[in-house]
């Protein structure tokens, strides 16, 4: 018997074990798949020595989280951070690039230099005040109201229709829209600018940086630390049911909301049901992954230096095809979200090899192989990636889910990202980590802040299970 069981080793569920290991606990993690991590997790794909990270590649929040900054991250394990955070390539040869440096960004945008930075520079500026409103419920009163009122208005800015308003050249819209479309969801939305900017205002902070040998690195090295403080670690050991795990006097859930109703059979209180019933799913992703004979040979010399691209061609062509798939077809020249960590860290694949990692959005569901489109994708702004191609993997969306259960259709975020869902994540509640069962609470990606690797679910579910079932507060997570 222990006192704390959690159910699934991705980044939230490790966080929370942390948290309560740390805090002088027994606790045991479960987890289905042969091997931990879940969003983290790293893996020889195709062929040996050739590392692939088959869901999340570069992590800003990583180095930027309160929870990974407590806990030191980036003492633990190396990152490399490129000086070009992410790149937009258009046609022609043409490109917006987000360097780290904000007036270097500004140079190279021309005429819209100064419209990005009065965009950017507020919000760079207030990067904790964000941060600290953004990854928490949003349903309280900000500790920093002035940068919550920064942040919305940036977000009001480019998340209505008139978005075109503050730029006139396609590189700087580009640049600001292949940010934004990371969450799958029509464009232009209040949600995805507010997820958007973010991320945007990290590649002028903090970086986005990209994790020596993978992002399994992160798994483990939170793993290390609960084995540190006493915690065990099981694999292939999948939970069905509530009962496997009910001697323990708390249970933390790394799971969406549709397992969590399967594993409750039939404990949940009606209103309750029908509140996660009411959550809903998002489109998903179709991931391709690419081992390289060489480089990408991007036309524009910069794309060789970012850590990540956004492909897609200009605002309008990336919201047409973000609307086709919300209409639930799969677009012809859809929006790709690539990265080449192993032109940043040698440990991804042998010399003269590269590794490239790449998805498109896709209708839910979808098990359409979209690793033809993609390859057109990076032609346009590569031409001869093509020769050098050495192999490719597709992982569909219907796939995706069977990866991971908490990809709900291959969504990737594990429930839509909108309004109603900033708010009732999974269900409308002040403390939404809590459930009506007693001592067992929900710390997946599916409660607030929502998607990423950022560790603060677990952190939010832990901290509040701490409180309330032990009378503890979070104990010092870092190093010293």
């Amino acid at each position: 018997m222990v006192d704390v069981e959690v159910v699934g080793a991705g980044p939230n569920g490790l966080a929370a074990a942390v948290v309560m290991a740390r805090a002088g606990l027994s606790v045991r993690i479960h987890e289905a798949a042969p091997t931990i991590g879940g969003g983290s997790r790293s893996i020889e794909l195709m062929e040996q020595d050739h590392l692939h990270d088959f869901c999340s590649a570069v992590h800003p929040m990583a180095l930027a989280s309160p929870f990974f900054r407590a806990f030191e991250l980036s003492r633990r394990i190396g990152f490399v951070v490129p000086e070009v955070s992410f790149a937009h390539p258009l046609d022609g040869g043409r490109a917006g690039i987000a360097y780290r440096s904000l007036d270097e960004t500004v140079r190279g945008l021309g005429v819209d230099g100064e419209a990005y930075r009065r965009l950017l520079q507020p919000l760079s500026d207030r990067e904790q005040g964000i941060l600290a409103f953004t990854l928490n419920h949003v349903v309280r009163v900000p500790k920093k109201p002035e940068a919550a009122v920064r942040f919305g208005l940036a977000v009001l800015d480019q998340g209505l229709p008139w978005w075109n308003r503050r730029f006139s050249t396609e590189e700087a819209k580009g640049l600001v829209t292949g940010v934004m479309a990371h969450p799958v969801g029509t464009l232009p939305s209040l949600t995805g600018a507010g997820a958007g900017l973010v991320l945007n205002l990290l590649a002028h902070t903090v970086g986005w940086p990209i994790p020596v040998g993978g992002s399994q690195s992160i798994a483990d090295a939170l793993a290390i630390d609960v084995r540190q403080h006493g915690g065990q670690i099981v694999t292939d050991s999948r939970i069905e049911t509530l009962a496997e795990v009910s001697d323990a006097r708390v249970v933390l859930l790394d799971v969406a909301p549709k397992t969590f109703q399967s594993m409750s059979r039939g404990r949940l209180p009606a209103a309750y049901e029908k509140a996660l019933a009411a959550f809903t799913y998002g489109n998903a992703a179709c991931k391709v992954d690419f081992i390289l004979s060489g480089p990408v040979p991007w036309t524009h010399p910069e794309l060789h230096r970012a850590g990540t691209a956004h492909l897609g061609g200009t605002r309008e062509e990336i919201a047409a095809g973000e609307k086709q798939v919300n209409q639930g077809v799969h677009p012809d020249s859809p929006y790709v979200l690539l990265s080449q960590p192993s032109s940043f860290d040698p440990t991804r694949a042998p010399e003269g090899r590269h590794t490239l990692w790449t998805y498109c959005h896709v209708p839910r569901g979808s098990t359409q192989d979209m690793a033809e489109a993609v390859t057109a994708q990076i032609e346009r702004f590569a031409p001869g990636f093509r020769d050098v191609v050495v192999r490719s993997h597709t992982t569909t969306a219907s796939e995706l889910e069977v990866y991971n259960a908490n990809y709900v259709g291959g969504d990737f975020s594990s429930g839509a990202v909108n309004l109603r869902q900033i708010v009732a994540r999974p269900v409308p509640s002040l403390e939404p980590w809590a459930t009506p069962i007693k001592g067992v609470y929900l710390c997946s990606q599916s409660t607030p802040p929502g998607p990423g690797v950022h560790g603060m679910a677990g952190l939010n579910a832990a901290k509040l299970a701490l409180r309330r079932e032990f009378g503890l507060s979070v104990p010092a997570l870092g190093l010293s």
